[in-house]
């Protein structure tokens, strides 16, 4: 299900959320504190499944227990298994210490734990923080280190494809703040490419569904 927000920015420019909770009244609550983003929610792991089948969200919110008798901790490795890049942000009344320090350990850890009663302003920086600097930020800083290590030549094709994705993330963090069509002169001085190295890489996230179609003006700015 989706969560519709009102605000000035296209939909499709905005961040998606997807919420894991069975709580009606949490999810309430998420809907009126985190209106800067395009929610997504489901109150099963099955449900969650079938949602990030169809779209893959930029963090995903994943609360301890669910319907059913669920634990969120048993449906982490799920999902960072099919969305291995995306943050996880574990929201529970339950688990101790002990279980908090499991959740943030391994190859399928959660990015984050928060305790329940939420800190309203503390679920937004997390949020800020997973969204700019974990998941897809984290990949291409990876991959660069990666680079490094392997001395990779700047022609090859994994370093372009890295630097690719690093324009695309940078992409995203800019137009999110924004409600105005892409500027693709200002973005290309910016990033120090062409401009129709932009346009290139803008259709690449409309044909993904992360940007709006009219992102990217057809005959330049």
């Amino acid at each position: 299900m989706k969560v519709e927000q009102q605000t000035n920015v296209p939909a499709t420019w905005k961040a998606a959320i997807l919420i894991i909770e069975d709580d009606a009244d949490q999810v309430l609550l998420y809907s009126k504190v985190l209106r800067s983003y395009r929610l997504l929610t489901a109150a099963s792991g099955t449900e969650a499944l079938r949602i990030i089948h169809d779209e893959i969200p930029d963090v995903i919110i994943l609360d301890h227990i669910l319907a059913a008798g669920e634990k969120g901790t048993d449906l982490l490795p799920i999902l960072k298994t099919e969305l291995a890049h995306v943050p996880v942000v574990i929201v529970s009344g339950t688990l101790d210490i002990k279980g908090q320090i499991k959740a943030l350990q391994g190859p399928r850890a959660a990015h984050y734990v928060i305790e329940k009663p939420v800190d309203v302003d503390e679920l937004k920086s997390v949020l800020n923080q997973a969204i700019d600097e974990c998941g897809m930020a984290e990949t291409v800083r990876s991959l660069r280190s990666l680079e490094r290590a392997e001395m990779l030549k700047t022609n090859e094709p994994e370093r372009q494809f890295t630097e690719r994705l690093g324009r695309h993330q940078e992409l995203l963090k800019l137009l999110r703040h924004g409600n105005e069509p892409a500027n693709i002169s200002a973005l290309a001085r910016q990033l120090k490419v062409s401009r129709r190295t932009i346009s290139r890489d803008l259709q690449d996230l409309i044909a993904r569904g992360q940007l709006d179609p009219n992102t990217c003006p057809e005959h330049g700015d």
